[in-house]
């Protein structure tokens, strides 16, 4: 028992070296190496016999080494007796685990759901802590660029339906890039903390990314430079024709896979009939350490302020790419399961429809309530009650107020402020007639329609396409 007691308290301490690493903001090797001799003090330790196991637990520091630089915006956890527990990052490697603990090989589906982030918030541009994001993944083996096609198509299908203006999606392969830095000189322990700063051209010029490598990453000025001739390009299929012809890039087997990749991939965009959405961008970088492959963002584009200047970005709404190794880090045998998936920053959709509507002075719609079942007079509620429960039956969304003699205008103004299309009015005069008095909230104009063709009248009316706003 002794000895038991002394190495929990081991492990306790080991627990407590790792927290405060990553508190200092370490480097990713020493931390993922004091992880190490954390879970080999956890295996000298083994079960506590003692204590009845009855929870199948998931497998322990299932973030660790995942994000490369992004690693710091994971919110850590209070160490619970030596585990190092942390709040979801995204929904991709969850994903992976789930199929690695299940032997999972084929399946295809999407998730929506709370991830967080340990990040600056920016209310207006919709970035935030906690925020949904709405994930949709293919994972098994098929051909090449098939499923991966097929994500980017859902990609543009999602953004063009969602009317939220131009869109670009920005598309490069990890293989090309780890190519374009082996040529170009990078050492091999600098192409992920590379790959971070090449990420950051769509904020920020050339120059101060080529600052950041230098100056702060120890790269040569000339290996900055030779860099810099590369990842400046971007167009469609007739870029990658001509870097597969480049001297130097030729030369390199990773980087040839990738083009080739892309280059299949374009001709299936174009028989999807969204290859004009679609740029090859060699900047592109996507900073997460578990893409392994062909990786792509979706930006909005501003409109130019003048004839003859290309549109500008105002942000990432969507992302993803393929990350064929990731499952495998979780199976006990290192099992591989092909994925590729896309995410979609829901917050971050909100807000650009909020703003454009606020632009545009329109009210946002905070209900999908087709009709209001209004009363003109007192004494009509079991009317109401009738009529809103005939307009249930029929697949009408439709509402009351819960008051029993609620006045006209009252009803009115709730209809304006929820942004509810239509008023069903009820009065005596319209029972003694049996019609119902159906009026447009936006012009006030009235008509008078049969009981027995109210339900036609609304669905008439109200059938337009969905539209987020």
């Amino acid at each position: 028992m002794a000895d038991r007691a002394a190495l929990e308290e081991l492990v306790r301490l080991q627990g407590e070296r790792v927290r405060g690493l990553k508190q200092q903001k370490a480097s990713a090797e020493q931390i993922e190496e004091e992880v190490a001799k954390l879970l080999k003090l956890k295996a000298q330790l083994g079960p506590d016999e003692s204590k009845h196991k009855f929870v199948l637990k998931t497998p322990k520091e299932t973030l660790t080494g995942k994000y490369g630089e992004d690693s710091k915006l994971i919110y850590d956890l209070k160490d619970q007796g030596g585990e190092l527990l942390s709040l979801r990052y995204d929904l991709t490697v969850p994903f992976a685990r789930y199929l690695a603990m299940n032997k999972l090989t084929n399946i295809k589906r999407y998730h929506i759901a709370k991830v967080y982030r340990r990040d600056n918030p920016a209310m207006t541009r919709g970035r935030y802590r906690e925020f949904y994001q709405c994930d949709f993944d293919i994972a098994g083996q098929f051909d090449p660029m098939i499923p991966d096609a097929e994500c980017l198509k859902i990609m543009c299908e999602i953004l063009s339906s969602l009317q939220i203006g131009d869109f670009l999606v920005k598309v490069n392969d990890r293989r090309i890039l780890d190519g374009m830095f082996a040529i170009c000189g990078v050492p091999d322990s600098k192409f992920r903390t590379i790959c971070s700063s090449v990420d950051k051209l769509d904020k920020v010029s050339w120059e101060e990314v080529k600052n950041e490598m230098v100056g702060e990453k120890g790269l040569a000025p000339e290996v900055a430079d030779r860099i810099g001739d590369y990842v400046q390009q971007h167009g469609g299929v007739s870029l990658v024709e001509q870097l597969l012809q480049d001297p130097k890039l030729s030369q390199n087997k990773q980087a040839m896979e990738g083009l080739g990749d892309l280059k299949l991939l374009f001709e299936y965009l174009t028989l999807f009939g969204v290859n004009d959405k679609i740029s090859f961008d060699l900047s592109l970088a996507r900073g997460l350490d578990y893409y392994t492959g062909v990786i792509y963002e979706a930006v909005l584009l501003q409109t130019p302020a003048q004839a003859g200047d290309e549109p500008s970005g105002v942000g990432s709404v969507a992302a993803g790419g393929r990350y064929d190794g990731l499952v495998g880090m979780f199976d006990p045998r290192g099992r591989k399961v092909p994925c590729v998936g896309l995410s979609i920053g829901v917050e971050r959709i909100f807000s650009i429809v909020e703003q454009r509507l606020e632009a545009l002075e329109e009210k946002v719609r905070t209900t999908e309530t087709q009709v209001l079942v209004a009363s003109a007079q007192k004494k009509l509620l079991e009317e109401r009650l009738k009529l809103v429960s005939e307009l249930w039956d029929a697949g009408i969304k439709a509402e009351l107020l819960y008051k029993k003699n609620p006045k006209l205008l009252n009803q009115l103004q709730y209809c304006e402020e929820a942004g509810i299309p239509l008023v069903a009015i009820i009065g005596e005069q319209e029972l003694k007639d049996g019609v119902i008095k159906l009026r447009s909230v936006a012009s006030r104009e009235e008509v008078d329609v049969r009981r027995e063709d109210l339900v036609e009248e609304i669905k008439r009316r109200t059938d337009q396409p969905h539209c987020i706003c």
